[in-house]
């Protein structure tokens, strides 16, 4: 049977108290904001819809008397940039307990609430597998942070960042800028070999180090347009998204790198080692690499 929950300034819950075939009922208000759910428990866990909602009692069947506390849980509210969105690149170790289905459930729910999740396998031993998930709403990507970890996943590494248009292509057409705000699906069709790091600009300490934040802004304008076009030589070969990280990561940028051939991510970034904003100024964190895939394909091989 179902007891119905009203609200106007909040929710009359009756939870049933059971002695024989007889039911008590005892009667709490609980805000608005908090909303109900069956759940196959006596009492339901509170979430779902607000408009109306109810307190499922799943069984009338003679037992002890007892009464039942319902579970709380706040619902939050989005939290998004005014500009932009939020990345999280998120590295796993696959354990013992790993649920191949439930994280590839997790990634698909994800999916489907407008944010997109790139899974891949990596190589090495720092991590078994990346995921890499951009959208709007940081909330919803700790939620997945949080489900893989329920789905037997161990976190080993993480990276924070948001999309950003950098101060050097200020004045670039909105076709242009736009994509690097609001990214389109990811990675472009065939380019299944990955690569991601961390890196920042140096700030030597000394008179003779290098110091990119001293440099008058023309200076490094023009480092970092050559810097670009060195870059656009792997057109088609590379595709890269670069991420903002300056006060909520140890790093100032996050680089991503797609590529068709694995090759080109070595070729790529060493051939960038000699343009004169990384030769002098740039400081790289860690790199891990790997293959994408689709998460059914990713948890599958990895689990079996």
């Amino acid at each position: 049977m179902e007891v119905p929950v009203g609200r106007s300034t909040g929710l009359a819950v009756a939870v049933g108290v059971f002695s024989g075939r007889a039911m008590a009922t005892v009667t709490a208000t609980i805000p608005a904001h908090v909303h109900a759910r069956p759940t196959t428990g006596e009492v339901s866990r509170w979430s779902g819809k607000p408009a109306h909602a109810s307190v499922r009692v799943t069984s009338m069947a003679p037992t002890t008397q007892r009464s039942v506390t319902p579970t709380l849980v706040a619902m939050t509210e989005p939290l998004s940039p005014k500009v932009g969105w939020g990345v999280l690149h998120l590295f796993w170790k696959i354990t013992p307990t790993t649920d191949a289905e439930a994280a590839t459930s997790a990634v698909k729910s994800c999916i489907a609430d407008d944010h997109q999740v790139i899974t891949f396998a990596t190589l090495g031993h720092k991590a078994d597998v990346g995921t890499m998930v951009v959208g709007p709403d940081l909330w919803r990507l700790r939620r997945l942070q949080t489900e893989l970890g329920r789905a037997g996943l161990l976190l080993v590494d993480s990276y924070v960042s948001f999309t950003e248009v950098s101060e050097y292509a200020k004045g670039a057409p909105e076709a242009m800028t736009r994509p690097r705000l609001y990214p389109g699906t990811m990675p472009p069709e065939g380019m299944r070999a990955v690569c991601f790091y961390p890196m920042s600009k140096r700030r030597g300490v000394g008179a003779d180090d290098a110091n990119w934040f001293t440099l008058p802004f023309d200076d490094r304008n023009r480092l970092m347009h050559d810097h670009g076009t060195s870059g656009r030589t792997f057109a088609g070969r590379i595709s890269q998204f670069v991420t903002g990280s300056t006060g909520v990561d140890d790093y100032e940028w996050g680089v991503t790198l797609f590529a068709h051939d694995p090759a080109d991510l070595k070729e790529v970034v060493y051939t960038m080692r000699f343009d004169e904003a990384s030769a002098l100024y740039g400081e790289f964190g860690p790199f891990i690499s790997g293959m994408v895939d689709a998460p059914e394909v990713v948890f599958g091989e990895l689990t079996r």
